[in-house]
């Protein structure tokens, strides 16, 4: 069991978080991993519609029998498929943290969470929640939006910044991306057409080929005067990319994507799964 991949998804009932369980589930059963699903109680808002239940039984009772029921559904679709379990679990406290201390808890390779998508990353982007989690966790996580429903990925466009750690973070994609038999684009998005950016460029390429060896991926170069972004996501929208994939380091290019003025500007960007890769 310790050497299972391990998925933890948080799920509040909602269509949302009903839509994460099914792409946790089906990249579950690629990776013949062990899937949680775990649900954060809020008691405080719950005395107030029920201020004569202080123990919040009927709710336990309520939360109880809507995850053993989600677990049945997915353990009668994804067992047979590859997926090696699912189990369930409920505590009190705060959403964010109580999720991200319990993946923690549970050693989770990866966490993946529902969000309403245009709503809201970074108050607008991928929800206020979700963005947070992002943003505070310390491993894995796919961010899935509300209205995007699992297929079989055929692209995975990962945003580079020319980093060390692109090397690593790139491997993990090959593994994800074999399972499926998927395209690699590593995309590198530039503010011109420099020979600078493109000589960068070459020697990035030069130095992952023979380190990364998959042979389904493709090196691109994007230049775009506007926002670095919107370039991203012009690419994504011609190359039909199926799936995100962003490196999370402190004042890296992820920071430059999801900055708030942006927000207002994105739409196919957002109605995306966007994985961030935090460790290694």
């Amino acid at each position: 069991m310790e050497n299972t991949f391990k998925i933890l998804c948080p799920t509040d009932f909602s269509e949302c978080s009903l839509n994460a369980i099914e792409f946790a589930t089906k990249l579950g059963e690629r990776l013949n991993a062990q899937l949680v699903l775990f649900h954060v109680l809020n008691l405080e808002d719950y005395l107030k519609l029920s201020p004569l239940d202080q123990e919040g039984k009927n709710q336990k009772d309520f939360v109880k029998e809507k995850l053993v029921n989600l677990q049945k559904a997915v353990v009668y679709e994804g067992i047979p498929n590859g997926l090696a379990g699912c189990e369930v679990d409920f505590q009190e406290g705060k959403i964010v943290s109580a999720t991200l201390d319990y993946a923690k808890k549970m050693k989770a390779d990866l966490i993946v969470a529902g969000t309403e998508g245009i709503n809201e990353l970074r108050s607008q982007i991928i929800g206020s929640r979700a963005s947070r989690m992002v943003e505070q966790a310390d491993r894995d996580i796919l961010i899935v939006p509300r209205k995007v429903f699992f297929k079989p990925p055929r692209k995975f466009v990962y945003a580079s910044d020319y980093m060390e750690e692109d090397k690593l973070a790139i491997q993990k994609v090959v593994e994800i991306a074999g399972l499926f038999d998927s395209e690699i684009d590593i995309v590198h998005v530039s503010f011109s057409q420099k020979a600078i950016d493109k000589s960068l460029h070459i020697a990035m390429v030069d130095e992952i080929k023979p380190f990364v060896r998959y042979e389904k991926i493709n090196y691109v170069l994007k230049s775009y005067r506007d926002e670095l972004a919107l370039g991203l996501e012009n690419y994504l929208q011609v190359a039909k990319g199926d799936i995100l994939v962003t490196l999370s380091k402190k004042k890296s290019f992820f920071d430059q994507i999801f900055s708030k003025n942006l927000s207002k500007k994105m739409s196919y960007f957002l109605n995306k799964p966007l994985w961030v890769i935090k460790s290694f």
